[in-house]
């Protein structure tokens, strides 16, 4: 569904998009990076607004999102386009896709709400696809929700404009950001884009009150090193040691088939290290049979919430939100 797009600027027949960190410039007749924007006539275009290529009710676990209403369902939608090129990306198929190559479904965002409160679910998030692929539409939707009581979630690459960050803030309650790693070369050459972005959109959404929980996907050979991951630990541990910390396993996929699954042991020290500087919550992702997404007291290693998969298996926690054991508070959103 085509719509006019928010966030533009108009230079002599040109256009500069301002939803990404790219800013495209785009000329009459053509799309920016993302395919999703058109230079029509002197006028900018979002050219998937309400078009859902993926519709479902998932676990709030799945984004993941262990610390925000965990249990819970939350109605998810994604679209079509990214502004990112990942070789590895397990959504190839819609974040690289042309849209007029899949088929889509519209939704409005009136109808998604409604969807979303008849599946009984406490959220409704962006997800699939880069959010901000179809701003305009998130937005929109993000505003009635709230009008509805439903909390609202971005599952993102976090390099969205600070145009956009700040006009979704007052409506966006949580976001899980897909931290590449903490290295300039890895973005550049794996995402064709820049990292320091990412950092201080990651900071922005922490001093807005969103609730926030980062995933760093480690690729053997790639961003496994001893020194990316303590940038990483340092940042997250810099901006809030209260921030959950996802390290989740690769395994080959797309164009990066030659690449071999990450060691448990890689994922395991990664933990230890975050663990040890100051991180509370620190999980290790997509090694079934583990106990590394369950939730732990940071004071005593009690277990607080033990997951099955995405559902919650055991949930000792109680309504103050404090650890059974030893009193202590546990950052968790209820």
């Amino acid at each position: 569904m085509k719509r006019e797009a928010m966030l533009y600027e108009k230079l002599d027949g040109m256009l500069n998009c301002h939803v990404c960190n790219r800013r495209c410039v785009i000329s009459p007749g053509k799309t920016g990076f993302c395919g999703m924007r058109e230079n029509d006539q002197g006028i900018m275009y979002s050219l998937n607004y309400a078009s859902a290529s993926s519709v479902a009710v998932d676990p709030i676990e799945k984004k993941p999102l262990f610390h925000f209403y965990p249990g819970s369902l939350s109605f998810s939608l994604g679209s079509v386009g990214c502004n990112f090129r990942c070789p590895y990306c397990q959504n190839w198929a819609i974040s690289q896709a042309d849209l007029h190559e899949i088929g889509t479904r519209n939704i409005l965002p009136d109808e998604a709400i409604k969807l979303a409160l008849e599946n009984d679910c406490k959220s409704i998030s962006w997800t699939y696809n880069e959010p901000t692929m179809w701003f305009e539409y998130t937005y929109d939707s993000a505003k009635l929700a709230h009008e509805n009581n439903l909390k609202t979630v971005y599952v993102t690459n976090g390099y969205m404009s600070s145009e956009s960050l700040e006009l979704i803030s007052p409506y966006l309650d949580a976001a899980n950001v897909d931290m590449k790693g903490m290295s300039e070369k890895f973005y550049q050459e794996l995402c064709q884009a820049h990292l320091e972005p990412v950092l201080e959109n990651i900071q922005t959404m922490h001093d807005h009150d969103i609730h926030i929980e980062l995933t760093n996907l480690v690729i053997p050979g790639y961003n496994d090193s001893k020194e990316d991951l303590k940038l990483l630990v340092e940042f997250v541990a810099d901006v809030d040691v209260r921030i959950p910390l996802h390290f989740t396993r690769f395994y080959p996929h797309y164009q990066m088939n030659q690449v071999p699954p990450t060691p448990v042991e890689t994922l395991e020290k990664a933990q230890k290290m975050a663990l040890d500087a100051g991180v509370k919550y620190v999980y290790v992702g997509n090694v079934p049979g583990s106990d590394g997404e369950n939730t732990r007291c940071p004071e005593c290693s009690e277990l607080l919430i033990r997951r099955d998969g995405f559902s919650i298996g055991e949930n000792n926690l109680k309504k103050d939100k404090k650890c059974p054991e030893c009193g202590a508070e546990i950052d968790i959103v209820f």
